[in-house]
């Protein structure tokens, strides 16, 4: 397996103790590179397509999408991702509190390209970002920018 560069990755996360949680495994599994983390769909398209207050944000080599969000949850989200194609080439993976059946169903008919409930512990979760790692950047071969 070819060794890629550390990750971009965008969190859009509501929950501050999740996103910190991400944040302690992402240096567990020394995979994330840069790290930015925005609050919701509204916030998350904004960085993604550089609009005001966003103007030096990087294109992310993965996005980790929370459903249940104010303003625009994650599938509000990836419905605006396939409206622009330069973004939907970005790597999606649902990492959620849900796994119900009717939440993975419509975010894979939205084009996510995976659904990870969140584990309930943190030994759990971090292992999962070092299982996410593996795939994404090391076995899988992605479009870029």
């Amino acid at each position: 397996m070819k060794e890629k560069a550390k990750a971009k990755v965008l969190l859009v996360e509501d929950s501050i103790t999740d996103a910190k949680l991400v944040e302690l495994a992402a240096r567990k599994a020394r995979w994330i590179g840069q790290l930015r983390v925005v609050k919701d769909g509204v916030d998350a398209y904004r960085f993604l397509t550089q609009a005001e207050g966003f103007e030096d944000a990087w294109r992310p080599d993965l996005i980790l999408l929370d459903l249940n969000m104010p303003r625009m949850g994650g599938f509000g989200l990836l419905e605006k991702l396939q409206d622009h194609p330069p973004l939907r080439r970005i790597p999606v993976v649902v990492l959620t509190t849900s796994s119900a059946p009717e939440d993975v169903r419509k975010a894979y008919a939205l084009h996510a390209n995976c659904f990870v409930s969140k584990p309930p512990d943190f030994q759990t979760f971090a292992q999962t970002l070092l299982d996410i790692e593996e795939f994404w950047f090391k076995v899988c071969l992605t479009p870029g920018e």
